[in-house]
């Protein structure tokens, strides 16, 4: 393996190898054998070797799947507990594999703290809430602090059709509503502008 020096500051004057061959090796072996178990002590030796800055960049490839993410970052976190953007990589992974809401929300919410402007964190943390008229709630926070985020709006205006529709709530069908209209006025793709139009004409007849 090619040996990378280490970085001014970093907590070993040693050179560290580039872990980036042995993970490519150990997601091989994974991909034929199925054996997820084996897959996570091999990563979790390579993490306990290698620091944080190297794994993250050895880990981008490999976004797509929790199963290398997680034991890769859960190193990457416990070494770097201030990196908010690592701390949303991981809690992401966790519920993309159905880890929970209570975990995921407690990271997510860790992460708003260390940095308020990570977009990630905020969507997270929103995702995570259990109950649906506190998601509805989180969902306009995050609208509130990033008024340009089109997805916050629209998972706003989902869960508000999801209470409007599940309570007969009318605030939040007018919520809803009016999410779906300015998120209409800014669509430009036609596929899109379909849709909202079509969720606009069924939330209409429903408080017609």
């Amino acid at each position: 393996m090619t040996p990378v020096p280490s970085t001014p500051g970093s907590a070993s004057p040693f050179p560290f190898a580039d872990p980036a061959p042995e993970l490519a090796a150990a997601v091989d072996d994974y991909h034929v054998s199925g054996d997820i178990g084996t897959l996570f002590d091999r990563l979790k030796a390579l993490a306990t070797r290698t620091p944080p800055d190297l794994l993250a960049a050895a880990a981008q490839s490999y976004r797509d799947m929790p199963e290398v993410v997680i034991p890769l970052y859960e190193r990457i976190v416990a070494d770097s507990p201030d990196d908010a953007q690592a701390i949303v990589v991981l809690a992401n992974a966790y519920w993309l594999t159905g880890r929970g809401p209570q975990v995921v929300g407690e990271l997510a919410t860790r992460a708003t703290k260390i940095d308020p402007s990570n977009r990630g964190a905020w969507h997270l943390w929103a995702l995570s809430e259990p109950a649906l008229r506190r998601r509805v709630d989180r969902w306009q926070e995050v609208s509130r602090r990033f008024p340009a985020d089109q997805l916050a709006r629209a998972a706003m205006a989902d869960n508000a059709t999801s209470l409007a529709t599940d309570e007969d709530d009318p605030v939040a069908l007018k919520l809803a509503i009016s999410t779906y209209e300015g998120l209409l006025a800014e669509a430009t793709s036609p596929p899109q502008r379909l849709a909202l139009e079509h969720a606009l004409k069924t939330l209409r007849q429903v408080g017609a």
